[in-house]
């Protein structure tokens, strides 16, 4: 018994000498990114970190930015032409109620064809003239 209160009184005396010499101290935050305060010298790992997990490529097409004053006139009218005739085929293409009405649609250079598949679906396929170039998408009654 008395063996066990001699290990006890070592083992605390121990933890207390020990413990003694810890401080604890605030936790502060120090910000990693430089443009939040961190150390400038942080840049250029962070940047080589953000280039090698990049999956993003530069598009091949022109930017609309990098146009001429006139290619972005013609390409925001051309925009424009073809809403006004998205939104006429709709008015086309609607009944009273809203709904799609199945049948075609036919400009001077596209065919909207709707098509009840009869299972509450609808499919409507686009087809431009010029190019025999189509799209079909599904849409629900």
């Amino acid at each position: 018994m008395k063996l066990n209160h001699q290990v006890l009184l070592t083992t605390f005396l121990c933890t207390l000498v020990v413990m003694s010499g810890v401080h604890a101290g605030p936790l502060t935050y120090v910000p990693t990114n430089p443009d939040f305060g961190g150390n400038p010298n942080n840049a250029p790992g962070l940047l080589a970190s953000a280039q090698a997990t990049n999956k993003h490529t530069a598009s091949s097409g022109s930017s609309y930015f990098n146009q001429t004053p006139l290619e972005q006139f013609n390409q925001t009218l051309e925009q424009t032409v073809l809403s006004q005739l998205a939104s006429a085929a709709t008015t086309k293409l609607l009944g009273p109620n809203g709904q799609l009405v199945p049948g075609t649609f036919s400009t001077s250079a596209f065919s909207i064809t709707v098509v009840d598949e009869g299972n509450g679906k609808l499919m409507i396929t686009t087809v431009d003239k010029k190019t025999s170039a189509s799209t079909t998408f599904e849409v629900s009654k």
